[in-house]
């Protein structure tokens, strides 16, 4: 099924052509460089504790997990999609191999492009091993779990590929199931842990169990992460093996039944608008309907820019009905967490459910911002739109500011969403308010700062898919990168440097002003907020630039 594939030589070897493939394998093996060399011992004594080899295991292990969940998904995500874009899908079908021969030689391919970083990793593994102090048996096993994880999300990539009809709304959501999978899942356990139904709880450490970042923290010797003081019996590595193989057949054989030929047959139901219904359901519509999605929209007003309401009405996530079901989800989501500091049976504190309202909104915002802004300037070129807008009267400054305000709209009402859930948080404890305001702020420059990222780098690129890989991964190698240094504090990284390190993380600075535990120490304000708005002035001006020089004549 998979020895002599014609489809693992086309794709291994097409891909590696590519430019972004050198990248792909130079990239993690320079930075792994660089890390063991930073972290290598300067004195000629030997350390033999082993406390050394233990930290530098810990920076490799931790770096490789953020590689794969931002690596592993980029290939694998327009995999299948471009192919139906390109017709040669079709041609696929066609030919003499199966639908079960076609997936996997799409995944192989996939999987072993995947694998590149982890097999460029191996020299720094080697010098970890090298300076004693580490089990060859950790090692293995490290591997054995991030090339389970690598199998994983490429299966699920490959599903949201053949389901999806772009590649950069592919790459969206598959970065954002990836997101779901890692960090999103351990929010149930953290919630329910030590709760009196035991059944709820068994189901939150299942789900817990899809997450890697527990069992790399078993591998490390960290503990376990958000047990809130409880004594748990381990076991977390046998559980995310046993998990994770399972969702990667599932999602495996989810793929291998849409990918037939009746896929290319299926047709989409154009909808009816309101007006062309009867009077009847228009009544009916108008009486059930807050914003009705059928509805033919107005006029542009002479005042008001037509590049921001032509992003709002040719956007997806633009349109009403959809930003109205993304605040009441946030909206709801806060009331639930600020709900369990006063009904849990654990005594959380305040502080620490204000920790998770952080992470969740800037986790929202870290994914909804570039898969809305990433594609304002490369969209235009993918579609052919940017000469449309070059031929009318329309300056650059409207041009920039409509698509920013586009954006911008949606952010300051997912902000406002939560609301709620900090209200509350200031009627349990009053003293809270400045707090609350100072993580608004943070949370405010870290929004502007992703729209003007993202705004900028789209400007750079011609397709959109490119564009949003790159600014996920500038922000995942940001907020990754901060939050590895914090994660070996003290051992190997002392507290100076680790608060000179999260400066450059709005999120840690709001989690710091609301004292989360583990961030409480360290004083990030007002020097945080200075860096924020200058990076974000940077960005902004080199969006101003390139925007400008895009519209002059050729």
């Amino acid at each position: 099924m998979i020895a002599g594939n014609p489809i693992i030589q086309r794709e291994l070897i097409g891909t590696l052509r590519l430019p972004r493939a050198l990248a792909l394998q130079l990239g993690p093996a320079l930075l792994l460089m660089l890390l063991v060399y930073l972290r290598w011992p300067s004195d000629a004594e030997v350390d033999s504790s082993g406390a050394a080899a233990h930290s530098l295991f810990s920076l490799l292990a931790y770096t490789l997990l953020a590689m794969v969940l931002l690596l592993a998904p980029i290939f694998p995500a327009t995999s299948l999609v471009r192919e139906r874009r390109q017709g040669t899908l079709t041609l696929l079908f066609n030919s003499n191999l199966s639908s079960l021969q076609i997936y996997f030689g799409k995944f192989a391919a996939m999987l072993l492009l995947a694998l590149l970083p982890l097999v460029a990793s191996l020299p720094a593994a080697a010098a970890c091993y090298a300076l004693g102090g580490v089990n060859p048996s950790g090692l293995v096993t490290l591997y054995a779990i991030l090339t389970l994880d690598v199998a994983c999300f490429t299966a699920l990539a490959l599903l949201v590929s053949l389901l999806s009809s772009t590649s950069d709304a592919a790459l969206r959501i598959t970065y954002g199931l990836v997101l779901l999978l890692a960090i999103v899942s351990l929010g149930p356990f953290q919630i329910l842990q030590g709760s009196p139904q035991p059944l709820l709880e068994s189901a939150a450490s299942l789900i817990r169990s899809l997450s890697p970042i527990p069992a790399i923290m078993e591998i490390v010797g960290h503990g376990d992460i958000g047990s809130q003081g409880l004594q748990r019996e381990g076991g977390e590595l046998l559980r995310h093996l046993i998990v994770e193989g399972l969702a990667t057949i599932l999602f495996a054989a989810a793929t291998i039944w849409q990918l037939r030929p009746t896929l290319l047959d299926r047709s989409r139901w154009q909808g009816v608008m309101t007006e062309d219904r009867a009077v009847g359901e228009r009544r009916m519509r108008r009486m059930f309907f807050l914003v009705d999605p059928q509805r033919r929209s107005k006029a542009i007003p002479s005042f008001v820019n037509p590049v921001l309401i032509k992003e709002f009405r040719s956007r997806r996530l633009g349109r009403s009905h959809w930003v109205l079901r993304l605040i009441a989800g946030c909206a709801v989501l806060s009331l639930l967490l600020t709900f369990a500091t006063t009904s849990s049976t654990l005594a959380w504190g305040v502080e620490t459910i204000g920790g998770i309202l952080v992470i969740m909104q800037g986790a929202l915002i870290t994914l909804v911002t570039p898969s809305l802004a990433a594609g304002l300037i490369s969209g235009e070129h993918e579609s052919g739109g940017w000469n449309l807008l070059r031929m009318t009267p329309i300056t650059t400054w409207r041009v920039v500011t409509g698509k920013l305000l586009s954006v911008l709209w949606i952010l300051l009402l997912i902000l406002a969403a939560t609301l709620p859930g900090y209200s509350i948080m200031m009627w349990i404890k009053p003293v809270l308010q400045e707090q609350i305001i100072q993580v608004l702020i943070c949370l405010s420059l870290w929004s502007v700062f992703t729209l003007l990222l993202s705004a900028a780098v789209s400007s750079f690129f011609q397709r959109t898919a490119p564009a949003t890989v790159t600014v996920y991964g500038l922000l995942i190698a940001m907020l990754g990168g901060t939050a590895i240094v914090w994660i070996l504090r003290d051992a190997p990284f002392g507290h100076a440097l680790v608060e000179r390190v999260l400066l450059f993380n709005p999120l840690a600075a709001a989690l710091s002003v609301i004292e989360m535990p583990g961030f409480a120490e360290y004083r990030l304000l007002p020097e945080s907020w200075h860096i924020s708005a200058v990076a974000s002035v940077t960005a902004f001006l080199i969006l101003v630039l390139q925007t400008w020089r895009l519209t002059r004549p050729q």
